[in-house]
């Protein structure tokens, strides 16, 4: 499972949108916080925490890209681990 966390004072950036999006996805729980205390990154861009790594992005559309990408990149490295201790 996957935690994606949301700053409601985000929200005007559209990343509303990615939220809704991505709560549609089984895999993936989405928590939203009155506040993620990355005030500075919240006030200038679409941000989102994906397993607690900071995801920036220009725009909610590429907020969400970046957040699947991120999601796969820790599924990689997951399934490397599986791998590495599986050969032990």
């Amino acid at each position: 499972m996957h935690i994606v966390e949301f700053c409601v004072s985000n929200m005007h950036h559209g990343t509303d949108q990615v939220l809704k999006k991505l709560e549609k996805q089984a895999e993936i729980e989405v928590i939203e916080y009155g506040c993620l205390g990355n005030c500075g990154e919240c006030f200038l861009s679409p941000y989102a925490l994906v397993n607690g790594e900071s995801v920036v992005s220009e725009t909610a559309d590429q907020l969400y890209d970046l957040v699947m990408e991120t999601i796969a990149k820790h599924e990689l490295g997951d399934a490397d681990l599986d791998k590495l201790l599986d050969d032990l």
